[in-house]
């Protein structure tokens, strides 16, 4: 790694760290992801990196952030403000319930004041850093609504005078949907790109928080359910990406790379979370990856252990994109023809910007034999920006149906 990339990666760890010190002592989100974007430029620009970034980032952004205020306020509360973040690195050093500033911030942003989706997306913007194009399509909505979406959620902190300081602990459970959900997406969007194109961090972080909620509420089935999904997905991920770069399908992977260590470990935390007898989406969507990863012991894919599961998460995620997996179950439990029928019943206007919708129509209709239909869904696909090792996964499919 040279040294820009170095300093990058330094950077991007710093982050949630800085951003929480100034989101805290702020109370202006904008104001805080402002003050670190304008220290890290600054930042890139030296001749040569900082000893420390993170302490020298902190310092430049605190600087920024009074700046900021002063050009916008008067002289004396320029003064009041540069006070208030004035003792920032001595804070910041402090123990709190929470060991992990990432972690912290996003139990802060998740207030109970926003809607549980306002609340993922803004914490998926201001902690994981992740552009709000990459979150809109995990949202399945457009670049413009969700930025909207973030704006008038900063905007409600903002204007509600939300007190930006970790909540007692009793208070944690009401935020905790909000945080699971924001950690689902933010995997969503890693597993997503099979190439570790946008953020090659972030599959690893997400599998490091999720766990850590998991220990920080042992009683909480739920997050059991997340961190064992979020395990049983990454045991995967050697086997996600060919020689060329492209991605390998579930069904084609070789299972002898997978991590057997991550399945085990999966499989008791979802052990564990059963103790408590209440099932909810994130331990059936483990299970669902649990019965997958079978596999990799005796070589075959339950498949109607798999519909089952998806007709139970029905029940508590009636959502198309579950509907839609359901479908590919079925196509292996009843043939290709029943699990076109149910695609066809989805609200195709709503998916018309998911690509593993158009994907997924694409193998059934090959598989069907409409060789001009599976192209013309391709096509589909890839026209929605597919990270690059998706990308030469669906050109490559769509060469193959070109010259048959």
């Amino acid at each position: 790694m040279n040294e820009a990339s170095g300093l990058a990666a330094a950077i991007a760890r710093a982050r949630p760290r800085v951003v929480a010190a100034l989101a805290a002592h702020l109370r202006d989100l904008d104001a805080a992801e402002d003050a670190f974007a304008e220290a890290t430029a600054a930042c890139l620009a030296l001749k040569a990196s900082p000893d420390n970034p993170p302490a020298w980032l902190l310092t430049v952004a605190k600087r920024k952030a009074i700046d900021a205020i002063r050009r916008k306020q008067a002289e004396i509360r320029a003064v009041d403000a540069a006070a208030m973040v004035n003792d920032m690195a001595e804070i910041i050093q402090l123990p709190e319930p929470i060991p992990d500033e990432r972690l912290r911030l996003i139990f802060i942003c998740c207030h109970p004041a926003l809607a549980v989706e306002a609340r993922a997306a803004l914490a998926m913007k201001v902690i994981c850093g992740l552009p709000v194009r990459a979150i809109a399509k995990v949202f399945v909505t457009s670049e413009a609504t969700m930025f909207q979406r973030i704006t008038r959620a900063k905007a409600k902190i903002h204007g509600a005078g939300v007190d930006f300081e970790l909540p007692p602990r009793k208070a944690w459970n009401e935020r905790l949907g909000a945080v699971l959900l924001t950690l689902e997406l933010a995997y969503t969007v890693a597993y997503q790109d099979a190439g570790a194109d946008l953020d090659p961090e972030l599959s690893g972080e997400v599998a490091r928080l999720s766990q850590m909620v998991a220990e920080l509420l042992p009683g909480e089935a739920e997050a059991l359910g997340l961190a064992a999904l979020v395990a049983l997905v990454r045991s995967r991920e050697a086997a996600r990406v060919d020689g060329d770069g492209a991605m390998v399908p579930l069904s084609k992977q070789d299972t002898s790379l997978w991590d057997e260590t991550l399945i085990e470990r999966a499989r008791a935390w979802l052990d564990d979370a059963a103790k408590f007898g209440r099932t909810g989406p994130y331990q059936l969507m483990a299970s669902i990856q649990l019965t997958h990863a079978r596999r990799a012991f005796d070589g075959n894919t339950d498949w109607e252990t798999i519909l089952v599961l998806y007709d139970a998460l029905l029940t508590v995620r009636p959502m198309p994109t579950v509907w839609l997996n359901r479908a590919v179950a079925l196509a292996n439990v009843e043939g290709v023809k029943a699990a076109l029928e149910e695609i066809e019943k989805l609200p195709a206007g709503q998916l018309s910007s998911a690509r593993p919708f158009h994907a997924a129509r694409a193998d059934l209709l090959a598989r069907a034999g409409d060789r001009a239909g599976a192209i013309s869904a391709l096509d589909a696909a890839l026209k929605l920006d597919p990270p690059r090792a998706e990308r030469l996964y669906l050109e490559r499919k769509r060469f193959d149906l070109d010259r048959s």
